[in-house]
């Protein structure tokens, strides 16, 4: 009987750092001096007079805020007009992504409609006025400061107007609303928020700041007001977006309870296969009676004062049901649970009532979670009802991606049931937190049999950039014909027919925690989301519908290499600036034929909440070189192919040239013939900003790195791979027996 080919560890001892290669020499600029004086001058003469019109109330200490433009050939981080706002005394306090037709570009075409990054400039309007009379002054014969070459890759400056403020498609007379403030490093930041808190009074409009959430340099709380003092509020100069506050989904009036004929399951009789992962359902509580008691670790209610309600009960079961079996044949036994779960109650009968405030109290209770860092594998299965803005980033979404940041927790979040809705007008896109970037999202695919599709409930892609794949993977979610069976409350293990996000994304958490589970503490987070990624199928549907596609029912499929592959997993941290050579290991005597070679990096990254064009602070550069020895005349490295396509990213809402490698996925593969690769490895150069800018003191940052070579002729390449490497790669066997069936 042959061996099983498990996953190859400690591919990082394959890897090594290198010297950065030669710089390119940065490009022409596109205006003279005197073009963006005239260009920039009556632009900057109109927003000092809207400013000046402003009353004191919306400019604490005298303090306004600007929009400015960038030409779109200047996008990238090393391009960040910081000398010219150093020179003018004003600061980014954020940035959003915008479309325009610039006069000019780099391009040799006719400029057309593009994508560009639009800052947020905030300073006294005495440094404006100072500003507008400096570009004025601009000519041929001035010296050519850094100042003045980050002024001329401007492309406009404009006033940052009251209504540009106000998002959503209909504002209710009276109401509540979410506020997001830009705020300021150090004691002014206390400036802007006394200043709004003070002009808030002065128009009657009811301020709820608890809670409230700072993260980066936003601040998120809930006012309540009329239509017409919500205009006049958002006259306040650091006020950067106004919407009327969404409602939570996941309460589940969608919900299917049992049909009049119970339809019953059998329980495993043994406990959990593993009882060392820790994993929490963040969801609606437990009933009285349920059934699932034996795999139960604890369940808290995080309101401790606030009573059950019925609704949610039911969806918590279910939802928690979906992570520990799976989904239940009826009649038929349930699959044995990987490990015993924490139910967190952090919806109850106060959510699923008329109080819009619930939707801050609820993320309040998920904050409270999160920062416990008692938990690596989570599920959440609501959030507010509300499709991803490209323009804006969330208080959900930043709060969940500044915690999971570091890399150490594995967050399964369902991507919305809003998929049927209307397309064009983004209401079918996936929904708030699903684009976080430091988590999973999940969809939902129909079926479980090999002619399986995107559910049609199912909410889509694209996200945001970056996170522009998403959603990141699709779990079977169940819809009419085929529903995913879940217990239902009761005495009795009695099961009731569902579908939705709410059961795609606990389905993919198990497996995340199968693989642990089975695997051990070797694979972290990170490393297992990289996993799943790596073993997903897309079935030839676009990455809009199935982002990188469903992960497979089989655990088999994800650990397991079936003869003529070999799949290897690295693990470890990257150092700003500095460039990774990662070797892909090859038998001693090559590979025989043709190899499919597939790559997939994910990393955990710091956020900029207040810069969607600059969201991510890190970014990876990779490039494959395929052959150590084909190197060009005067090169110090190999010669590099192209590995990582940007197609997944080509979509409307692409950004700029490099958003690509502000994605923390990557992921593709090439085929091509065994006799080409030589000593091939990838060169990943980590990139970090601060702000849209360069960043001098960026951190460590951890990755995963999976890589698979597939080659049909050559049937022994997984024990041919480990011999070559005896001292460095090592099989990572399984801690328990792989289960027959997931």
């Amino acid at each position: 009987m042959s061996a099983t080919n498990f996953l190859i560890g400690r591919g990082e001892l394959l890897t090594a750092e290198v010297p950065p290669p030669k710089r390119i020499v940065e490009k022409a600029e596109v205006y003279g001096v005197t073009e963006t004086r005239d260009r920039l001058s009556p632009q900057l003469a109109a927003v000092v007079e809207q400013m000046d019109r402003l009353p004191d109330g919306a400019c604490p200490e005298n303090l306004a805020v600007a929009r400015v433009a960038i030409n779109p050939s200047y996008l990238a981080k090393s391009f960040f007009p910081g000398q010219l706002l150093r020179h003018a005394n004003l600061e980014s306090v954020g940035s959003r992504a915008i479309r325009l037709t610039p006069r000019k570009w780099s391009k040799k075409s006719t400029p057309c409609e593009t994508a560009t990054a639009e800052l947020f400039v905030a300073g006294s309007r005495s440094a404006f006025r100072a500003l507008s009379v400096w570009i004025s002054e601009l000519s041929e014969t001035v010296d050519l400061s850094a100042a003045v070459v980050d002024a001329t890759r401007l492309e406009r400056v404009a006033p940052f107007r009251p209504e540009e403020r106000i998002r959503g498609d209909t504002i209710p007379d009276d109401g509540f609303y979410e506020v997001g403030i830009h705020l300021l490093p150090g004691q002014l930041a206390n400036v802007i928020r006394t200043g709004f808190e003070s002009l808030a009074q002065s128009l009657e409009v009811r301020l709820h700041s608890n809670p409230s959430f700072e993260v980066g340099s936003l601040w998120f709380l809930v006012v309540e007001a009329s239509a017409a003092r919500i205009r006049s509020l958002a006259e306040y100069s650091f006020v950067r977006i106004i919407r009327p506050l969404p409602r939570l989904r996941g309460l589940l009036p969608s919900l299917r309870h049992g049909s009049a004929v119970s339809v019953t399951c059998q329980l495993p009789r043994v406990g959990a296969l593993s009882l060392e992962p820790r994993v929490a359902i963040l969801d609606g509580g437990l009933p009285d009676e349920h059934q699932i008691a034996p795999w139960l670790r604890s369940y808290t209610r995080l309101d401790a004062l606030a009573p059950d309600d019925e609704g949610c009960t039911a969806h918590g079961l279910a939802v928690t049901s979906a992570f520990l079996f799976g989904p239940i044949t009826p009649a038929g036994p349930a699959q044995r649970p990987f490990a015993p779960v924490d139910h967190l109650r952090v919806l109850d009968r106060n959510s699923s009532h008329e109080d819009p405030l619930e939707l801050y109290r609820t993320l309040g209770h998920v904050e409270e979670v999160l920062l416990s860092r008692q938990y690596e594998f989570i599920n959440l299965s609501l959030g507010p009802a509300l499709p991803v803005d490209d323009t804006d980033v969330h208080a959900w979404t930043s709060v969940i991606d500044e915690i999971l940041s570091d890399g150490n927790t594995f967050l399964t979040v369902a991507a919305g049931n809003n998929g049927a809705q209307d397309r064009a007008s983004g209401n079918a896109r996936i929904q708030v937190p699903a684009d976080c970037v430091n988590a999973v999202a999940v969809g939902a695919a129909n079926s479980t049999t090999s002619l399986w599709r995107r559910a049609d409930y199912s909410a889509m892609g694209p996200g945001r950039s970056p996170g522009v794949v998403k959603p990141d993977l699709l779990g079977f979610g169940g819809e009419g014909g085929e529903y995913f069976h879940v217990l239902s409350p009761g005495a009795n293990p009695e099961l009731s027919a569902q579908l939705g996000t709410s059961f795609s994304a606990p389905l993919v958490l198990r497996n995340a925690v199968g693989v642990r589970a089975v695997l051990g503490p070797s694979m972290s987070p990170l490393a297992i989301k990289a996993l799943l990624v790596h073993s997903a199928e897309t079935a030839g549907h676009p990455a809009s519908e199935v982002g990188w596609g469903r992960v497979p029912e089989s655990l088999d499929a994800i650990i397991v290499s079936p003869p003529g592959v070999a799949r290897v997993v690295y693990q470890g941290e990257l150092r700003p600036g500095k460039y990774l050579r990662a070797k892909v290991p090859m038998p001693a005597t090559g590979i025989r034929g043709l190899v499919t070679l597939r790559a997939t990096f994910c990393f955990a990254s710091r956020i900029d909440p207040q810069d969607t064009v600059a969201y991510t602070k890190a970014g990876l550069q990779v490039t494959l070189r395929p052959n150590v020895e084909s190197v060009r005349e005067g090169a110090q490295n190999a010669k590099t192919k192209a590995f990582f396509e940007e197609t997944p990213y080509a979509t409307e809402h692409t950004l700029r040239a490099d958003h690509g490698k502000w994605e923390t996925v990557l992921h593709g593969e090439k085929r091509m013939r065994g006799s080409s690769l030589h000593e091939p490895a990838f060169d990943v150069h980590y990139n970090a900003r601060d702000g849209g800018g360069p960043s001098h003191s960026g951190e460590k940052i951890p990755y995963a790195l999976v890589i698979s070579l597939e080659a049909p002729q050559h049937v022994d390449l997984y024990a041919e791979i480990l011999a070559a490497y005896p001292q460095l790669l090592v099989p990572i066997r399984p801690l328990v027996p792989v289960p027959v069936r997931v």
